[in-house]
């Protein structure tokens, strides 16, 4: 009777170090996780022509967006909704970038209704040289956009050159004005 006791103990010893194992796998995990850079989402259109598509404009707007527009010089393609709340806080400095005249800001309107988008546009300004109204978002999805905001670079080509995932902070425009001179340039941009 002693024997089935004996083999009972390290099989419960060996049990007991099972939540132990599991808590490291998962520690683990969310160690590496925490390395990862969410806003660098690798995107299979950089250094590629930008999708072909022809976007009507906003109701009360002259200019829609289409592939054609994108060439000729290096432009910005910033993908917005008016119910996108980071879409605010990233708003101010495409004004300023706008009154600068640094580079066209080109706007795609990802799922919206146009009379929100007039809205919010006349409520908060209208930095864009052009807007495209992509109400199914399908030509968001052809750009391979996760979610709004998301602002791409695109050159004089019309290539895709850099994709920035979520709002556009004073430090990323920062390094998207250096990547633009450096296109303009005529050499690579580092985004």
């Amino acid at each position: 009777m002693s024997e089935p006791i004996a083999e009972e103990i390290p099989r419960r010893a060996w049990l007991r170090l099972v939540p132990l194992v599991v808590a490291l796998v998962i520690g683990a995990f969310l160690f590496v996780g925490l390395g990862l850079r969410p806003k660098e989402i690798p995107s299979a259109l950089i250094g590629k022509a930008a999708p072909e598509f022809d976007l009507p404009a906003l109701p009360g707007r002259p200019k829609g967006l289409k592939t054609a527009d994108l060439k000729g010089e290096v432009s910005l393609v910033n993908v917005f909704a008016s119910w996108c709340v980071s879409c605010r806080a990233e708003h101010p400095l495409f004004m300023k970038l706008q009154a600068s005249g640094v580079v066209p800001v080109h706007g795609l309107n990802n799922k919206d209704k146009g009379e929100a988008a007039m809205s919010w546009l006349n409520r908060y300004g209208d930095p864009y040289d052009r807007v495209g109204a992509d109400l199914k978002g399908r030509v968001s999805i052809d750009w391979g956009v996760y979610g709004v905001p998301e602002t791409f670079l695109v050159s004089a080509e019309g290539r895709i050159v850099c994709k920035h995932i979520g709002p556009v902070m004073q430090r990323d425009l920062e390094i998207l004005l250096k990547a633009i001179e450096a296109l303009r340039q005529g050499g690579t941009a580092q985004c």
